[in-house]
Formats: C-alpha cells, sequence, structure tokens
C-alpha cells in the first residue's frame, strides 16, 4: 500500500527525502501545534458516491457556468457595444482586446490574493465571499455608461472568478473521494461550456431590437448572470468546510465530528454500511504557511512539478485565446456572418468543449493522468495545426471551420480541465490553494493578457495570413505542453492527496491501527 508522499509514477527525484526531514519540525515553517493522528482523509476517500457529493458538486462546480456565461456573453456583445445606440462610447476591439485582458489581469490577482487567504482561512469562507464579489461587480458592469466604468468593473468581475478558482478547485479535491476525482474535476471545470452554451444561445435573443433596446439587451445579459449566482449562493451555503483544511489548522476535533456526520449521511442515503478504515497519518497542527514557505516547496522541492503546472496552463491560455478571441471577428470578416448570428456557431463549438471532458474524463482516472494529459494536449494541438493549413488554403467556411474548432476544443478542453486538476493535486496540502493560484495567474498571465492583445489585433485584420499564424502560436504552445507532460505527468489517479504529496506537517507516514 502507498504511503503518503510516495510518488512512484510521479517523480521520485522531486521529494529528496523531505517527509523523513519534517519529522517533528512541521517542515521547518510554523507548524508548532501539537502533534495528532487522523484518519480524516482515507475516511473521506472510502465514501461511495452519493447525494451529498452531488451537493458537493451542484454548491461548488456550478461556478464555471457562470465564468462561461460571463466570457461567451462579452466576445458576442463586442460587436453591439461598439454600435450607436449602445449606451456605451467603446470600441469592438476595447471589448475583445482591452477588456478582456482586463477581466484576466483581475482573475490573475484574484487567484493570488484569494489563494493566499484560503490556505489561511479556510476554504468555506472564501469560496462565499469570492462568489458576492463576482455577484457585485457583474451587477455594476450592467450598469456602465462610461468606458472607465465597464473596463474597472470588468476587472473586478475577474478578480472574483479568480478567487474562485482558487478556493473551489482546493475544496472540491479536498472533499470527492480519490477513485472519482479525476472525472468529477474534469466535468466540472468543462462545465465553463455549459455557461458558454447559454451565453451564446442569450445573446442571440438579448441582441435582438425586436425584442430590447440597443442599450438596454446586453445589460440584461449580465443582470441574469446575477440572478444565476444568487442561486448558487443559496445552495452553497450548506457546503461545509474541508475538513482536510481543519485538521491540520488546530480544528481536529471538528474535521472528526464533521467526517462522523458526513458519514452517517452517506450510509443513510447509500443505505449500506461503510468499510472499515484502517489508515491514519500524523501532523503537526499549525496556523498558517508563509509565502516564502510555499515558494521553497514548489520549486525547490517538486521542481518537475512546476514545470508542469506552468506549461499546462500556458498551453491551454494560448490556445483557447488562438481561437476564441476574434472568433466572432473572423466568422464576420471572412464569411460574411451577421454580429446576431454568431452565437449559433460557438453554441456548437461550445458543446464539443464540454463533450470532451463529459466522454474522456473517467479515461484520467483509468488509463491514467500521463497519458490522457499528453494525448489530450497533443492531439489538439495536431488539429488545430491541420486547421491552420486548411482555412489559410481557404478549404473552409463557417460551418466547417466551426466542424474544426468542435474536434480541436473536444481534446483542448479535457486537457485545460486536467491543469486544474493537476495542480490542484499534486503539492502538499498546505500550500494546495495558493499553487493553484500561483500556476493559473502565472500561465494565464503569459496566455490570457497578452493572448487577447496578440490575438484581437491578428483576427481583426481581414488577413488570412495573420490568422493562421494565431491559429499556429496557440498549437504549437499546446503540443509542446502535451510533450512536457508525457515526460512530467505525475500518477495520480484514484490515489490519496496525502500519497500524491506528503503535507508539510506530516510528522510520519499512514500506520495501520493496531
Amino acid at each position: 500500500m502507498a504511503t503518503p508522499g510516495d510518488v512512484r509514477g510521479g517523480h521520485d527525484d522531486d521529494r529528496r527525502g523531505r517527509a523523513t526531514g519534517r519529522a517533528g519540525a512541521g517542515g521547518g515553517g510554523t507548524a508548532s501545534g501539537p502533534a495528532v493522528r487522523t484518519s480524516v482523509p482515507a475516511r473521506l476517500d472510502r465514501l461511495p458516491w452519493s447525494r451529498w457529493h452531488w451537493m458537493i458538486v451542484i454548491g461548488l462546480g456550478t461556478v464555471w457556468i457562470l465564468d462561461g456565461l460571463e466570457v461567451t456573453v462579452v466576445g458576442n456583445i463586442a460587436s453591439r457595444l461598439s454600435q450607436p445606440g449602445s449606451g456605451l462610447d467603446i470600441s469592438s476591439a476595447q471589448v475583445t482586446g482591452l477588456a478582456a485582458a482586463l477581466y484576466v489581469a483581475g482573475a490573475c490577482v484574484g487567484a493570488l490574493f484569494f489563494g493566499w487567504l484560503t490556505d489561511r482561512n479556510g476554504r468555506k469562507k472564501l469560496f462565499l465571499i469570492t462568489l458576492v464579489v463576482y455577484l457585485a461587480a457583474t451587477a455594476l458592469t450592467a450598469l456602465s455608461t462610461q468606458p472607465w466604468w465597464f473596463f474597472t468593473f470588468r476587472f473586478l468581475t475577474g478578480f472574483g472568478i479568480g478567487g474562485e478558482y482558487a478556493a473551489i478547485n482546493s475544496a472540491i479535491d479536498e472533499l470527492i473521494p480519490s477513485k472519482h476525482r479525476g472525472r468529477v474535476d474534469l466535468i466540472i471545470n468543462g462545465s465553463f461550456w455549459v455557461g458558454a452554451v447559454g451565453g451564446s444561445l442569450l445573446s442571440i435573443f438579448m441582441l435582438n431590437t425586436h425584442y430590447f433596446p440597443a442599450n438596454v439587451g446586453w445589460r440584461l445579459t449580465f443582470a441574469l448572470g446575477v440572478v444565476l449566482g444568487l442561486v448558487i449562493l443559496l445552495v452553497r451555503r450548506n457546503v461545509p468546510e474541508s475538513p482536510r483544511w481543519m485538521f491540520i489548522h488546530g480544528r481536529g476535533d471538528e474535521a472528526e465530528e464533521l467526517v462522523t456526520s458526513i458519514e452517517e449521511r452517506v450510509s443513510e442515503e447509500t443505505g449500506r454500511p461503510l468499510e472499515p478504515v484502517d489508515r491514519e497519518i500524523t501532523i503537526h497542527q499549525r496556523e498558517s504557511v508563509g509565502f516564502g514557505e510555499i515558494a521553497r516547496t514548489v520549486f525547490r522541492d517538486y521542481p518537475r512539478r512546476a514545470v508542469l503546472g506552468l506549461a499546462l496552463f500556458i498551453g491551454q491560455a494560448f490556445l483557447y485565446n488562438a481561437i476564441t478571441f476574434g472568433f466572432g471577428s473572423i466568422l464576420n470578416k471572412f464569411y460574411g456572418t451577421p454580429s446576431d448570428h454568431t452565437g449559433y456557431y460557438f453554441a456548437v463549438i461550445a458543446v464539443g468543449n464540454f463533450m470532451g471532458p463529459l466522454l474522456l474524463g473517467g479515461l484520467f482516472d483509468t488509463v491514467g493522468r500521463r497519458p490522457m494529459i499528453a494525448g489530450t494536449y497533443i492531439g489538439s494541438g495536431v488539429l488545430l495545426f491541420v486547421t491552420a493549413w486548411l482555412f489559410g488554403g481557404g478549404h473552409l467556411d463557417a460551418v466547417t471551420l466551426t466542424a474544426c474548432w468542435c474536434a480541436v476544443l473536444f481534446f483542448a478542453s479535457a486537457g485545460a480541465s486536467s491543469a486544474y486538476l493537476t495542480v490542484s493535486e499534486i503539492f502538499p496540502m498546505e500550500t494546495r490553494a495558493m499553487a493553484i493560484a500561483f500556476f493559473y495567474a502565472i500561465g494565464t498571465a503569459a496566455g490570457g493578457i497578452s493572448g487577447p492583445l496578440l490575438f484581437s489585433d491578428l483576427t481583426s485584420t481581414g488577413v488570412v495570413s495573420d490568422t493562421v499564424n494565431a491559429f499556429r502560436i496557440g498549437a504549437a504552445l499546446m503540443t509542446l505542453a502535451g510533450v512536457v507532460a508525457a515526460f512530467l505527468a505525475v500518477k495520480a489517479e484514484r490515489r490519496s492527496l496525502e500519497d500524491i504529496a506528503t503535507p508539510l506537517s506530516a510528522v510520519s507516514h499512514a500506520t495501520t491501527r493496531a
């Protein structure tokens, strides 16, 4: 049986004997509390799937639908905002370029800020606060009458969404059983595209001036996002704190009581008794982990995993920017597609995006992380190269280009979702939210801030070769990331988080009860 910190199939040279070196010292950090033994991780991992787990998925995972709705709506309303009578004096390029970059910049800053608070103050407090920030900023975006107001609240909307990524991914991975973690994480992250479908279809209706004036429809799309967010907030109130976070942060008794109540509920829901647990871990309780210790842990102790995380995030960020930013202008400039019809095409590729994680997600838990991550990244990159060649040769129309994008994004979406899964499970418990935040921020800043600015310029020129180059850049970086994953991806499928990376507070390896 594997023990916490054992990374066979991962990269043992990343560990450098840390588990024994930390014994009794809590990793040389701030772990000064008493040593306690707990079976909380093993008890959570052995739970059968139940209605309680669905409550977690709905309460936490559905926020990605909001993110998809946000990004898609803004992309589709860009042409309407730039028209006279929209109530906002702004150009289409400013919406898809500057506003998009500010949204992503806000997400990067929010991820780092709220990620630090999440590791310090707990998952539950932060996944409530970040959703409130998102809701307030989105509502105020709908009230924009000046470009500076629109830009400010696009940044703040991203600020809330970035915090969601750190708080939600860490909470989900710590509450979902290990044998289901890969599939659930991929589908939840892939649900972004459910929101994208809704945003696309919603924009078709809202931009139709037969129903709403030009200065009203786009505002109502943001307002509807607020309504959906309020519903999610009501469900999320019932999601508990992570017991894993609790027992490390001096709340061991509360963690034990919480897990006991969860076990009772799951046993009642499934109608069968739970299997006994014979594994424990001993840890020194601590209050917090400083930035210095997090940086040392990630880059000194796990350098290969750090390279892997950066490669995955940068690759998927550039590929998605190569396709999605300027999507409407590509269809409009090269194929004469009316701006109020681009939503139909985007809805189609959004469905393809969601089907990828939905149909391939289970394979990440069975076939394994390394072959699936590498395969989806390289596969999507190669398909985008082919699409670029067909587009450059004039062999595509609006329908066939959309079909090509569907094929590319079917694999790319599963790969991109696996990036979030990867960085949330391959680093120690105490650094999880901050690790997610860091890799999201760095990778997304590289591809998500420079990407919109670069690709909006390339795709808005109306020159075929410029758009081809945009596709090639995204394809090359996605393929390269897949090659990195083929060598460095960690064998994390169906393994406890504590087995994949030993907690910094661990005193000893898992033991068997006498």
